[in-house]
């Protein structure tokens, strides 16, 4: 076993932990933002929509619309990774678990508390995600599908995903306020942040973290 696969095989089990409390911290972050009551990250807002529509938990319907966009996969020819699958179903479990166990709040001077919390923790999320380095979210792999597809800028192809997600989400009845617009101010930052604290090594050496990256085009869990 040459040194390269032994600290690949010694590193997986710690890959794994990133992987799965980054996608369990997500959802209990988007679910702090729904009791915040200030406004959802742009996907959230389409969850809460639909959430509305049909009568479905909103974590529920972040599970079936994750499935959805991985079906998208098929015809752009992405390949998903284990991280891809269980984000479908991990972040959405951890939000209707969350949002079971903390109770609605009421004023501002608890809902800002909580609307922070979650942004920051989103942030926290994000790093532990990216760092365990098994694949893009589905919204994210559906972005940089249509990246490699269309020739556009990551920058583009996500505002313009983000943008319809948004629109379509608030005509549903989903949340969009203060919160909406301080999440897509901060994730970058704060990803990039956290990302340089959890980030683990590669077998070559180099690290996620990619020098000249910039925020907004961190690859998020989603």
């Amino acid at each position: 076993m040459s040194e390269t696969t032994a600290r690949s095989g010694a590193r997986l089990p710690r890959r794994l932990i990133h992987l799965y409390v980054g996608l369990a911290l997500y959802g209990a972050s988007s679910a702090l933002l729904v009791r915040a009551g200030l406004g959802l990250e742009p996907w959230g807002v389409l969850h809460q929509g639909l959430a509305e529509r049909t009568g479905i938990s909103i974590g529920v319907v972040s599970i079936v619309v994750g499935a959805v966009v991985l079906l998208l996969w098929i015809p752009i020819r992405q390949r998903p990774g284990l991280g891809t699958v269980s984000n479908v179903f991990a972040v959405g479990i951890a939000m209707d678990g969350t949002l079971a166990l903390v109770p609605e709040v009421h004023g501002l001077g608890a809902q800002i508390p909580a609307m922070v919390a979650g942004i920051v923790l989103n942030g926290a999320a994000t790093g532990l995600y990216i760092s365990a380095r098994f694949g893009p979210g589905p919204r994210d792999g559906l972005m940089t599908g249509l990246n490699r597809l269309t020739g556009r800028s990551i920058r583009l192809v996500r505002t313009a995903i983000e943008v319809a997600v948004v629109v379509t989400g608030f005509l549903l009845g989903g949340s969009l306020g203060v919160g909406t617009v301080l999440y897509a101010l901060a994730i970058g930052p704060l990803a990039q942040l956290f990302l340089r604290l959890f980030d683990l090594p590669a077998p070559d050496g180099r690290t996620a973290a990619v020098a000249g990256r910039t925020p907004r085009e961190a690859i998020l869990p989603r």
